[in-house]
């Protein structure tokens, strides 16, 4: 059994790009349990993350799994959630990285399709609102003790992380869902339902605040022009950043967070710790 001072870590879905860099790092940089999800093929996305993590010693073996989820099927959420509480009865969620996203182009009103467009609100906006409603229980409240604060050292591990003694829960925006930065047009539905997120962040985050006060956080993220197979139609003549620096830069940004700073929490951060403004 998971101790419960420990807490666990949950990346969603985690089976590329972005997804697969944050549970690679969060497996490298932290002692947490890892749950990571995918629509399909688990057992081969588990075997690509522990073969990127080079897990010589086999404890990341063990705490790393791999479910089955698709973000817009609540039925599947539900059964991940079921799994946690049976997996790790007495364990609470301390970072939640949910990263769904999925990009229709429509470059004016013409080209919008309806179904392409739901698509997109089903992914990028339902999909986190169902992973938050379900994940919502497993962060602590206002009576939790803290969780306990990582020294890099303790046994000599200098590529542990310090973790900070709160919860984090994070969902990814993106620049584009930016209502004020919006000079550009176009991308009608993702900018839409992207936008989302800033709203989510911010009515989440204040539920945080009433249920667990300084204990739990909730924030947006914008991760920069990421080189991923989601962007690879912009490549050309574009300066990227790789998945693995972007997702390394981002949560430590986060780890710094404090819940005691309202400037700072229920809001949007891109990966040089700058905000994003809704």
């Amino acid at each position: 059994m998971l101790p419960s001072t420990n807490g666990f870590a949950l990346v969603a879905p985690a089976s590329k790009g972005l997804g697969f860099a944050f549970a690679q790092q969060l497996l490298s940089h932290t002692r947490l349990p890892v749950i990571a999800t995918a629509r399909r093929n688990c057992e081969g996305v588990r075997d690509r993350l522990l073969e990127a993590v080079k897990d010589d010693s086999g404890s990341m073996k063990e705490r790393l799994r791999v479910l089955r989820v698709d973000v817009t099927d609540e039925a599947m959420i539900h059964a991940m959630t079921s799994y946690i509480r049976r997996e790790y009865p007495e364990a609470a969620l301390r970072i939640a990285i949910t990263v769904p996203g999925i990009l229709h182009v429509e470059k004016s009103p013409q080209q919008i399709d309806a179904a392409s467009a739901l698509d997109s609100f089903r992914v990028n906006a339902l999909g986190p609102m169902l992973l938050m409603k379900h994940l919502a229980p497993f962060l602590p409240t206002k009576s939790s003790k803290p969780f306990p604060v990582n020294s890099q050292s303790q046994g000599g591990e200098s590529h542990v992380w310090n973790l900070p003694s709160h919860a984090i829960y994070a969902m990814m925006a993106a620049r584009v869902g930016s209502i004020s930065d919006n000079a550009t047009g176009g991308w009608y539905s993702y900018r839409a339902s992207k936008a989302s997120v800033f709203q989510l962040a911010k009515t989440f985050d204040l539920y945080l605040r009433t249920r667990s006060n300084e204990r739990a956080l909730a924030v947006a993220m914008h991760p920069g022009t990421v080189q991923t197979d989601f962007t690879k139609d912009y490549w050309d003549g574009r300066k990227m950043l790789h998945p693995f620096d972007s997702a390394n830069r981002l949560l430590q940004f986060l780890f710094a967070m404090s819940p005691a700073n309202s400037d700072g929490r229920g809001r949007c951060w891109d990966w040089k710790g700058e905000e994003v403004l809704p």
